[in-house]
């Protein structure tokens, strides 16, 4: 079995940990040793453990990302993740292996991950990983009733969002997870879209459209007044 990529996310904010640990999960060769508040913290993680990859913020409280990285002599990989673009020149000095922008959808992840394998050049754990999270085959588990199911995206036809809850609907039924719609927005491959507060659409599985609403098969998915420009663009390509 091949060694394990050892990782740990460096961010003050709860849900950008959360959706970046998501996506950690879904590579078999990616483990995550710890999440960190702030650079203090991950600096006695990073002196304690051996550390491959760290997906690290830039703007928090005290030190900063790249006065962090600055602040290591051997620092390991570094995944910049962050929401300001002003800081992209400055990070790319620091031989960082990337620089993702939030909120980070999986398809834009997984380049980021081959852009690390591509570095340190071993080509069969990137065909591995390469396998498990090419476009078509891309799966996600999902925590429903104790046990994590897993879920390919290319058989979901919508998700729906009910209160706490996303409700993911496929050919043969639905299974509902405990997680928030932009969230789990941030977790599918780019062919989903947002039409409405509450819904998401596998835009390969729509079979019919109108101004109001969305068809995919039986279901009838309403479009929102703020999305409709955007959809009615994508459907009219």
């Amino acid at each position: 079995m091949s060694k394990k990529i050892t990782c740990i996310v460096v961010d003050d904010e709860p849900l950008a940990i959360e959706l970046i640990e998501s996506h950690i999960q879904q590579f078999s060769q990616l483990e995550l040793v710890a999440t960190c508040w702030n650079a203090i913290e991950a600096f006695e993680i990073v002196k304690q453990t051996d550390v491959d990859i760290i997906f690290l913020d830039i703007q928090m409280p005290g030190l900063s990302g790249i006065q962090f990285v600055k602040s290591l002599q051997n620092p390991p990989a570094i995944i910049f993740t962050t929401a300001y673009r002003e800081y992209a020149v400055e990070s790319y000095e620091l031989d960082v292996i990337d620089y993702l922008l939030k909120p980070i959808t999986m398809d834009r992840f997984f380049k980021s991950i081959t852009k690390y394998f591509d570095k340190i050049g071993s080509s069969v754990i990137h065909k591995e990983i390469a396998t498990v999270a090419s476009v078509e085959d891309a799966y996600i588990y999902v925590n429903t009733n104790r046990k994590y199911v897993k879920i390919i995206f290319k058989d979901v036809l919508y998700v729906e969002s009910i209160k706490d809850y996303v409700r993911i609907h496929l050919m043969d039924g639905s299974i509902s997870t405990k997680d928030k719609i932009s969230v789990f927005e941030q977790k599918v491959p780019s062919y989903f879209m947002r039409v409405h507060r509450s819904y998401i659409v596998n835009t390969r599985k729509i079979t019919s459209y109108t101004m109001q609403d969305i068809e995919i098969g039986t279901a009838e998915i309403p479009i929102g007044i703020s999305y409709k420009k955007e959809v009615m663009k994508m459907l009219q390509q």
